[in-house]
């Protein structure tokens, strides 16, 4: 890792995505998971993430991890956990880096320049817990609006007084520094997992098979009976819907709430477009009731660790397989006068 100007949260995303590229050849390779063998866990990053996908935050041989593996076959796999792992290893390494970086730039945390701090903006969340501010909304009542991506001049000064004030540089211990910034850490990863997890593993997938589509901010509305929405994918595109994909994580105690929303917007669009495919998938806890009556209105319920073989079904569907479609809706409102 060099000395740009790089962000923890540019760190954090670029990991995340690469490590989506990781798991999904990983899981395909492995049949979803579901056969993994010894010479599957030498690819690059993917030992690591079929440990931490099952709690395991070591690193272990691939004949060990596969033992393991094989230990713990009825505990569910964590995406969330195996994706994020690699990220939290170079956002920690990144969070190290920045804290020397500071410490050089400060002459041991004596002296702090507003211009210092204004041009090297990715400093914050480490100036931020040196000056014992331990959230955004407090930074912001004590120096106004500031981002690791940007500080205006006026922030600047009263960011270089606050920490002159506050930071007696022989009292600083950088250990105590760094584990305060954990917090700050957890949350970004916490955001970008949430932010592009699921739906970039979909998009991956999809590319990879060469399958046309429009992701949600890449067009105006899908037409519905009742209102014209917009699904996470739909395909080839918004002007001749063929498919939509919508992806959700639910806890099991939301899991009927979700439900119900998803349910209602399939019946919206496919009661406009009969011929289309709906798709969902799924990650987390959701109960075994709740996805039976999914799957009575979705073509297809589709958990996140086989979205390789959905990626097939749709691409099939796009070239005119009418057999993938399972329920036809035909319906509309109109005025009673």
């Amino acid at each position: 890792m060099d000395n740009s100007p790089v962000t923890l949260y540019q760190i954090a995303e670029a990991e995340i995505r690469q490590s989506v590229g990781v798991y999904l050849a990983l899981a395909e390779a492995t049949g979803g998971l579901t056969a993994v063998r010894a010479e599957h866990l030498n690819l690059p990053g993917a030992r690591l993430m079929l440990l931490a996908g099952l709690g395991i935050h070591c690193d272990l041989p691939p004949s060990q991890a596969l033992e393991e593996w094989r230990r713990r076959r009825a505990v569910p796999f964590d995406l969330e956990s195996a994706i994020s792992a690699g990220a939290y290893q170079s956002v920690r390494a990144r969070g190290a880096q920045l804290l020397d970086q500071v410490e050089d730039a400060t002459q041991g945390f004596r002296t702090f320049d507003p211009d210092v701090i204004r041009s090297h903006a990715f400093f914050l969340p480490v100036l931020q817990h040196l000056g014992g501010v331990f959230s955004k909304a407090a930074l912001k009542r004590l120096v106004g609006a500031v981002s690791d991506t940007g500080i205006s001049k006026p922030a600047a000064g009263r960011l270089a007084r606050l920490l002159s004030d506050r930071v007696a540089p022989e009292r600083v211990n950088k250990g105590e520094i760094l584990k305060r910034l954990e917090s700050t850490l957890e949350g970004i990863i916490r955001d970008v997992v949430g932010r592009v997890l699921l739906e970039s593993v979909v998009e991956s997938a999809l590319r990879k098979r060469s399958v046309p589509f429009q992701r949600e901010d890449e067009y105006s509305a899908l037409s519905g009976v009742v209102y014209d929405f917009r699904a996470d994918f739909v395909l080839p595109d918004a002007a001749r819907p063929k498919a939509f994909i919508e992806v959700r994580k639910s806890p099991s105690r939301h899991a009927s709430l979700y439900a119900k929303d998803k349910m209602f917007s399939a019946i919206n669009w496919k009661g406009r477009n009969p011929d289309l495919l709906a798709v969902l998938v799924i990650d987390g806890e959701w109960t075994r009731e709740t996805l039976r009556v999914m799957a009575n209105v979705f073509d297809y319920v589709v958990p996140i660790t086989r979205v390789t073989d959905l990626a097939d079904i749709v691409s099939s569907c796009l070239r005119g397989d009418a057999s993938k479609l399972k329920w036809l809706m035909r319906f509309s409102v109109v005025p009673a006068l």
